[in-house]
């Protein structure tokens, strides 16, 4: 799993695409962290990608990096229930603590991946699988 996370934080940003009924919605992430050989990844429970990934939790994960490799991480996003998750996810992005604290109410939630395939593909290349 260290190969997506190195991936990931070369890229800094990654989009996180999901499904609104029968539209796909993409948004930029940042928020992420590696625990036990997964990847977690931090959105907010009031927000609609939360909502939507309770509905449907297939997802994508797409970044790229400036030498022209991209990733493509897929699977069935599966919600973290510990809740020291959250705070491991504060301590690896400790500028979201500004948003998701008592004062605020809001909460971060926190999914991994299952049933997933990652890929490293190169422009012009073939891909290399980064979970096997």
């Amino acid at each position: 799993m260290s190969k997506v996370m190195d991936f990931l934080n070369e890229t800094g940003t990654f989009f996180l695409a999901t499904v609104d009924g029968d539209q796909p919605k993409a948004r930029p992430l940042g928020a992420k962290f590696e625990f036990d050989g997964k990847v977690y990844f931090a959105i907010g429970d009031f927000k609609d990608v939360y909502k939507q990934l309770q509905a449907n939790p297939k997802c994508e994960i797409v970044a790229c990096k400036k030498d022209g490799h991209w990733l493509r991480y897929t699977g069935k996003a599966v919600f973290a229930t510990d809740p020291s998750y959250s705070e491991r996810a504060l301590d690896a992005a400790p500028n979201l603590r500004k948003i998701y604290n008592e004062e605020s109410g809001r909460k971060l939630a926190l999914f991994t991946m299952e049933d997933a395939t990652c890929v490293d593909i190169a422009m012009m290349g073939p891909g290399e699988d980064l979970l096997n």
